[in-house]
């Protein structure tokens, strides 16, 4: 199943679609190289900032593995009591990034030569120009 990374720069986002094996094992807090991803990314470097799994459980960075937890928490995540000291239990899955995950959230620490604008409207270009499969009868 491809994992959806919103890779998000100075108040902008680009959405991109990656086979599992791609960002699989990685943990939130990671930096690595764009080119890991896709290869027109040569020269940034990115850091992964949280996700949610299939199910709309969050990543979150204080639980560790790839499985689901039961935390207290006490600001964040669907905290919707404003009452001083309240803490609610909350479900949220481990840190790691594996096939249950369903997006991740990226942020460009480091940007390369070509822009990410300019990155993404080439990509956009090429899927248009595919032509459609004929409709099967």
């Amino acid at each position: 199943m491809p994992i959806k990374l919103n890779i998000s720069e100075s108040g902008k986002a680009w959405r991109l679609e990656v086979s599992e094996e791609v960002i699989s094992g990685k943990n939130i807090g990671d930096k690595f190289d764009g080119k890991d991803i896709k290869p027109e990314l040569e020269g940034y470097e990115l850091e992964i900032t949280g996700g949610s799994d299939s199910s709309g459980f969050p990543l979150s960075k204080d639980v560790e593995g790839i499985g689901l937890k039961g935390v207290l928490l006490k600001k964040g995540w669907g905290m919707k009591d404003s009452r001083a000291g309240v803490r609610l239990r909350k479900t949220v899955r481990g840190k790691t990034i594996a096939g249950t995950t369903a997006q991740v959230n990226i942020k460009v620490l480091k940007a390369g030569k070509k822009p990410l604008a300019e990155i993404f409207s080439e990509q956009d270009k090429k899927e248009e120009a595919k032509p459609e499969e004929p409709a099967k009868e």
